[in-house]
């Protein structure tokens, strides 16, 4: 790991915007008067759950080389969470008394996509053997 190509601001770009989107959602879907903080607290850590993974995926950006093992941890996360959204369609059908959120499916969908870049250069480097590298905006 190297702090220096770790320039993410987490609390400016992560955090900060992910509390104040769950207190606004909290207050839209319970009010005021029905108040928890133990459903604020979840509603925020499933809006943080759904960027986590920019700041690596940036990082990688940087670097453009992607390990083997960096490059396919990436990768099962991400196809653990398309598959989560396969579980969520499968358990709506399949259970009588499933309870929908949205918030849980917009979080999931807006973190599946998230890796769908990177999901594409990954397998188009597989298919041609090469190393696995990632473009840059920098020529």
């Amino acid at each position: 790991y190297d702090k220096a190509q770790d320039t993410f601001l987490h609390w400016k770009f992560a955090v900060a915007p992910c509390a104040g989107i769950a207190f606004i959602t909290h207050l839209i879907g319970s009010g005021v008067s029905r108040f928890d903080l133990l459903e604020l607290l979840w509603t925020f850590s499933i809006y943080l759950e759904s960027i986590a993974i920019l700041p690596q995926l940036i990082v990688l950006q940087r670097y453009r080389e992607v390990e083997n093992l960096t490059g396919n941890y990436i990768v099962f996360m991400g196809a653990y969470r398309a598959f989560y959204i396969l579980n969520w369609i499968y358990r709506s059908y399949h259970e009588p008394m499933y309870q929908h959120h949205f918030v849980v499916y917009f979080c999931g969908v807006l973190q599946t996509v998230l890796y769908a870049d990177f999901f594409y250069y990954y397998f188009k480097s597989k298919q041609k053997g090469g190393k696995f590298t990632l473009p840059t905006s920098r020529g």
